[in-house]
């Protein structure tokens, strides 16, 4: 299938000459979601709004640079690394040892940063090669504190980004807003944004409030923003609200475990219970992720014992969608029927 920008489709060299006409023009793309939490949808975005965001993000950086692709090109990350190579006169790279300009730049999932640190190569370069790069951006998913000292201690400067489809891309950065963002928290506890970076709709419904509504739960504490997790990452289990994503931070830090992600699943005595799928470090590491160790790693990241996972179950990998971020719907599906 030949590449397009209705939804934005194909590789890099497919893709450069029809942004680099597009963002003179008028004419929306769109991009379509991962569907990691439902049915994928086609997210509008003008040239002004995409612009806006590589203009804002070069801006916070410390200027224009040349991008590495570690991403795919048909998701947001990856389409702003070309916009923002071809705003800054450089053609984007590919390999971490490729740059030739002075300002260098990458952006990456959690799951590529986490490798890294494990030793993988990711765009032909390990962790040495990536602390040359002036900023790694990472985000379309939970950042854990502990990933990113990690990161630091390696040497790589790190800066953790929040946004989505909606918004171009990241457009939160260490938890404060581009130039050009709004943010705030409403009595849900909800995040709300809005500004230059916004869409112009979905493909089925245009937007037509000022402010959009991102289902995702935070709090703003002096002008910083954190995520708390997703409306839908909060499971109520025997009436307690537990958030999934800390509990998969928790999990992720434990000893024995090279992976994990909580889910929720039904159950007849409790409504739901939180489930883990756990990705043992090593043959050796069997019994350290039982469940009962689990269950204090939990309590020990200084979480409620009523947070802990009531169901373990191991798994080879992590479900994950192509975009690199972990596929909730499959995940769900493991455990329930593991249980």
């Amino acid at each position: 299938m030949p590449g397009g920008l209705h939804p934005v489709q194909g590789d890099a060299a497919e893709l450069i000459p029809l942004l680099r006409d597009w963002l003179d023009g008028d004419e929306p793309l769109w991009v379509r979601t991962s569907g990691s939490t439902g049915r994928p949808k086609d997210v509008v975005l003008s040239p002004r709004a995409v612009r806006a965001s590589a203009t804002a993000t070069h801006a916070r950086l410390g200027g224009p640079g040349q991008w590495l692709l570690a991403v795919p090109p048909s998701g947001v990350a990856g389409l702003q690394v070309l916009v923002r190579s071809l705003l800054a006169g450089c053609d984007p790279v590919t390999d971490v040892t490729a740059y030739d300009a002075d300002r260098r730049y990458a952006s990456l999932v959690p799951t590529q940063l986490h490798r890294l640190l494990e030793g993988a190569e990711i765009a032909g370069g390990g962790v040495d090669a990536w602390a040359a790069l002036d900023t790694v951006l990472v985000g379309g998913g939970p950042v854990p504190a502990d990933l990113v000292d990690r990161a630091a201690a390696a040497g790589l400067t790190v800066v953790r980004t929040y946004g989505m489809s909606e918004t171009c891309g990241g457009c939160v950065y260490d938890g404060v807003p581009l130039d050009g963002v709004q943010m705030r928290v409403d009595d849900t506890g909800q995040v709300l944004l809005a500004g230059s970076v916004l869409f112009d709709g979905y493909l089925d419904a245009p937007r037509t409030e000022e402010w959009f509504a991102t289902a995702d739960l935070g709090e703003i504490v002096d002008g910083r923003l954190s995520i708390r997790g997703r409306v839908d990452d909060v499971v109520v289990s025997g009436g307690v609200n537990v958030p999934l994503p800390a509990v998969t931070d928790a999990l992720q830090r434990a000893e024995g475990v090279g992976d994990a992600f909580a889910v929720g699943v039904p159950d007849p005595e409790w409504g739901q219970v939180v489930a883990a799928l756990v990705v043992p470090a090593d043959a050796v590491c069997l019994d350290a992720v039982q469940l009962d160790r689990l269950r204090d790693a939990v309590e020990e990241a200084g979480h409620p014992r009523t947070w802990a996972p009531r169901r373990v179950v191991l798994v080879d990998a992590v479900p994950m969608l192509p975009n690199g971020k972990p596929d909730r719907i499959a995940a769900r599906d493991v455990a329930a029927r593991a249980s």
